[in-house]
């Protein structure tokens, strides 16, 4: 009898234990919360903006080989988002090749200069909202502006095409020349000198820079930009992750390219 009391009581026990809410985790067990840093706040307390850029990109990125200098319509975009963030810029030299890379390793915080959104770089890195529309074009010497105005009449035998390394411009011109010769020319900013002295006939650009350089080059003229082969827009990229530093720089973009800004630094490079 004693025995049926004890195992009775034993049993209430453990229905109780059973019923009872599970003691919390100790703090040491549980998993502190990921804390992530934007730069919307590490930026204005080093007072330093990094800048990705390949500067040899006229109109939008130019790195003067005499001092050193930058200059470009999205030089001066960047100068002002610096100053919004009460930061100044510091300029990091990259290539078109490594750009996104450059970005992704955290060697800067923002890319700029011309760069066109695609979607092998929006998997690693954010784009702002554009900063302008664009696509590819082609760019030959005057007296051959009616040879050269489809990717038929350029993808011919004895035709020569040139392009810079690296970028879309290279993308395009490997995907569509298959007949032609395509000469790689690593310098960007020489480039239009091998239309001019007639070692190339065409380079197929965005519509922006083939504008540019017929402005500056009297002896080059641009394709229909206005209809360009392709669709694409430029932007600003940022790192992945970091949603409050994009969110700033869409607002910033937003703001420039409605109230006049954007267009006021086009003006001084196109018109």
């Amino acid at each position: 009898m004693k025995r049926a009391v004890t195992l009775s009581a034993l049993v209430c026990l453990l229905a109780v234990t059973a019923a009872a809410p599970s003691a919390p985790a100790t703090p040491s067990a549980a998993k502190p919360p990921k804390h992530h840093r934007s730069l919307l706040d590490s930026v204005p307390e080093r007072g330093v903006l990094r800048v990705c850029t390949t500067g040899d990109y006229r109109p939008f990125t130019y790195k003067d080989p005499k001092d050193g200098s930058y200059s470009g319509i999205d030089i001066d975009m960047t100068r002002d988002l610096a100053r919004s963030l009460d930061a100044s810029p510091r300029f990091v030299d990259s290539t078109w090749a490594r750009l996104v890379g450059d970005l992704s390793a955290g060697r800067c915080d923002i890319a700029v200069g011309g760069v066109s959104i695609t979607l092998s770089r929006a998997r690693q890195v954010h784009f702002s909202e554009p900063t302008r529309t664009d696509g590819k074009t082609p760019i030959v010497r005057c007296e051959d502006k009616d040879r050269f105005r489809t990717l038929e009449e350029i993808d011919r035998p004895g035709t020569r095409v040139v392009v810079n390394p690296g970028g879309t411009n290279e993308q395009f011109a490997r995907t569509h020349i298959k007949q032609a010769t395509l000469t790689v020319h690593p310098d960007n900013t020489t480039i239009f000198d091998e239309i001019v002295e007639g070692r190339a006939d065409v380079m197929m650009t965005d519509a922006s820079e083939t504008r540019y350089q017929a402005k500056i080059r009297p002896e080059l003229c641009s394709v229909h930009p206005e209809e360009p082969f392709t669709f694409s827009e430029k932007a600003f990229a940022t790192p992945r992750g970091d949603e409050e530093f994009l969110e700033y720089v869409d607002q910033f973009v937003h703001l420039a390219t409605h109230d006049g800004t954007y267009a006021r630094y086009e003006s001084q490079w196109m018109d």
